[in-house]
């Protein structure tokens, strides 16, 4: 599929756009249709009727129906979904907060500690035990933050709410799947947004993908390293991780070079990088036998660079932040090896209000941004390629107050 992918032109990039224009009114005429989607809203106890039925329907017995009459709207759920503000930040920021020598300390720790689970992890399902380790250490600190929101509760909040329903109405009957099976009891508390244990799973996936990696009989997410660990590595692997490939190798880039062919989705043959002046960190030559790739500036042509390979797509699955993935990715290398990526000088950014106001003019003169939130998501960043195109600007995705005086 990579070896396929179109270079990122400024058709390329309109095309994307309308692609997702599209498929932003199939998902809007969908959330309008009962027909088309699960229902939202209204009067909980009547709402929480129709779940009970599906659920019943699913073979959830006595125990699962019960924790469901019990379970009741969390309005702390509802303050933190509409206040995410940690992705507002900077790829710089957020990864220096993030891959801290706490995380990489313990993670080392751990690596070694359970090398043979680690290898096993690997034989079985191709995930090597750095990208399992990464996950773990940014979800939960290893297990020792897995969150106090009673996790139904959670779910049945954001299920009823109408803003993403499409997301979290699914995770319900598995939830009060294993609530009823005994695999969790019905005070199990996680993340505000149901996810459950070390590697903060969300209750499908555990149902589907759990491995008993100790051996007791049952899958425990909370406690055991054997099943979060193995566990892990079937939910990347399910995925669509491919054993023995790469995910993310920082680069170094020249001064010029054609930045409209950047980005994620455009993966370029590596000889064509190496055309272009791309070359390792260290200066040498790219290693030409990996396979295509794409080079992502999160902070623009001045800014870190990375080859990202069809693995760290991957890595969008399981989150679809730019930013955190970019840094769970690089966490990862770090725990395989590789030096702190080096920052570079980038150019200033856009925060805040004049990320809204940036977001106001390119709507206004007709790009799909997703929305006026101040942040720098997927969307915004192709519509600034754009409009960087049409001004002469370097098309690297990263907005500057110079782009929006142009505006």
């Amino acid at each position: 599929m990579a070896h396929n992918q179109e270079p990122v032109t400024g058709n390329t990039l309109r095309r994307r756009m309308m692609k997702r224009t599209i498929a932003g009114l199939a998902l809007t005429l969908a959330a309008a249709s009962p027909s088309l989607a699960q229902q939202c809203g209204g009067d909980f106890s009547a709402w929480r009727a129709q779940i009970a039925q599906e659920a019943q329907a699913a073979g959830v017995g006595q125990r699962g129906l019960a924790a469901l009459q019990n379970a009741s709207i969390d309005q702390r759920v509802l303050s933190r979904d509409r206040a995410q503000g940690v992705f507002t930040q900077t790829f710089i920021e957020f990864a220096g907060r993030m891959i801290n020598q706490h995380r990489l300390d313990h993670g080392a720790n751990h690596l070694r500690r359970h090398a043979e689970l680690f290898a096993r992890a690997e034989r079985d399902y191709g995930v090597p035990g750095p990208v399992i380790t990464a996950f773990w250490a940014l979800e939960t600190d290893f297990g020792a933050v897995q969150g106090d929101f009673n996790t139904l509760n959670a779910l049945v909040t954001l299920a009823h709410d109408c803003r993403r329903p499409h997301l979290f109405r699914p995770q319900v009957v598995p939830m009060l799947t294993l609530i009823d099976n005994g695999t969790l009891p019905a005070d199990t508390q996680g993340a505000w947004a149901g996810e459950i244990g070390q590697t903060q799973m969300l209750p499908s996936d555990i149902l589907r993908l759990g491995v008993d990696g100790d051996g007791d009989g049952k899958v425990d997410m909370r406690r055991s390293v054997p099943d979060v660990i193995l566990t892990t590595a079937r939910k990347i692997q399910a995925r669509g991780w491919q054993a023995g490939q790469p995910w993310m190798e920082e680069v170094r880039v020249p001064a010029q070079m054609p930045w409209e062919e950047t980005g994620r989705a455009n993966k370029l043959p590596i000889s064509q990088w190496s055309a272009w002046g791309v070359t390792r960190r260290d200066g040498s030559a790219l290693d030409a036998n990996r396979p295509n790739a794409g080079l992502m500036l999160p902070m623009g042509h001045k800014g870190p660079a990375f080859l990202v390979y069809p693995n760290f797509d991957i890595y969008l699955e399981w989150n679809q932040s730019i930013i955190y993935t970019l840094t769970a990715a690089n966490l990862a290398t770090r725990f395989a090896g590789a030096p702190r990526f080096d920052p570079r000088n980038p150019e200033q950014g856009l925060v805040g209000d004049s990320m809204k106001l940036l977001q106001e003019k390119l709507k206004a003169r007709g790009h799909d941004v997703g929305g006026i939130d101040g942040i720098l998501g997927q969307m915004t960043r192709e519509a600034v390629r754009l409009e960087q195109i049409r001004l002469g600007f370097p098309a690297d995705g990263w907005p500057t107050p110079a782009l929006l005086s142009n505006l």
